[in-house]
């Protein structure tokens, strides 16, 4: 923050105990009163202080973005389930809600399918956990495709999709060029795949199982990021406006925490797909019509499927074939 915003610290505080007192309210869902109390400030202390650490930290949030790489990621290369069909994958996409606090009046626009007020967020993660990118603020009852085409469309922080590379998405979204989905009317969940007599007898199932297996890096971020900032646990009592900052700002400071405390690790069964909340979505998105506001051209479907096609098949090929499936 010192070296990239022109944050200072005061005669009063410095900045070290300025971001101690933001950490402190992100990391353990502190109120000002507690912060009060641990600083000797004053509540209007307290919050100053968070907010000047906020706004630095919106500011440079993008900067922190990890940038989709351009090789093929370790956790493909290295195995012979995801190599070499996924090897021009970069990373997954998906939706998640945050819990929101907003006017009475605007309850019914943020209140999502399970009752609460949120906001869904959209973010895209690669293969060592870090965020590429993060759009916040839609309401929760936004369908993530829809989300998906502003992130799309944006003049401004649009999603990067390097050429020749492609996100992995989940059936809530079109399979389309760039993005690829799994097959529809089939089993997805990792769950389905699990117990004896349960594995994949044809190549859609096949293809389904790895691709949930690939896909799931973006349930276990989710599930590191509502764990290591307990303020979304909650409601945070703050304006939409600074709810909305407060995602990005913490999404910036994850990926930092993954370049520089790397002794901070989260253990990989940690989370998965058997998150209830993500999990709860996904079903409900598997095989309803697609949300999607923007029509594809018929071309550019016909391609998607039939690279998809092509991979499932070039799979199937080899598993059964060397005796490997799943």
């Amino acid at each position: 923050i010192r070296e990239k915003t022109s944050l200072r610290g005061t005669r009063q505080t410095c900045l070290e105990e300025m971001v101690a007192t933001f950490l402190l309210t992100i990391g353990q869902n502190s109120r000002y009163n507690y912060t009060m109390d641990t600083f000797e400030r004053s509540k209007f202390a307290a919050s100053t202080n968070f907010h000047k650490v906020l706004n630095a930290l919106t500011t440079i949030a993008p900067s922190l973005m990890a940038k989709p790489g351009l090789t093929v990621p370790a956790k493909i290369r290295e195995s012979t389930r995801y190599y070499p069909y996924f090897k021009d994958c970069v990373g997954a996409i998906d939706g998640t809600h945050i819990h929101a606090m907003v006017p009475a009046s605007n309850a019914p626009s943020y209140r999502n399918r399970k009752g609460y007020t949120s906001q869904n967020v959209l973010a895209a993660c690669n293969f060592d956990l870090e965020f590429i990118y993060v759009l916040s603020g839609w309401e929760g009852t936004a369908h993530d495709s829809k989300v998906f085409s502003d992130a799309l469309t944006r003049s401004k922080s649009k999603l990067p999709v390097p050429e020749g590379k492609y996100y992995l998405v989940d059936c809530g979204f079109a399979n389309r060029r760039n993005f690829l989905a799994p097959f529809r009317g089939t089993k997805y969940h990792l769950q389905d795949f699990r117990g004896q007599g349960c594995d994949p007898s044809n190549q859609n199932e096949l293809f389904n199982l790895r691709h949930a297996s690939l896909r799931n890096v973006i349930e276990r971020i989710f599930g590191i990021f509502k764990s290591r900032f307990l303020i979304f646990k909650s409601a945070p009592p703050f304006p939409f406006k600074v709810q909305a900052e407060l995602v990005l700002a913490c999404a910036g400071l994850h990926n930092f925490l993954r370049r520089e405390c790397r002794s901070d690790e989260f253990l990989p069964e940690e989370y998965s797909d058997n998150d209830e909340e993500n999990n709860e979505s996904h079903e409900e998105n598997n095989y309803e019509e697609n949300g999607d506001t923007r029509p594809l051209q018929s071309q550019q479907r016909e391609y998607a499927n039939n690279w998809r096609d092509t991979i499932a098949a070039s799979m199937w090929a080899e598993a059964t074939g060397t005796g490997s499936i799943p």
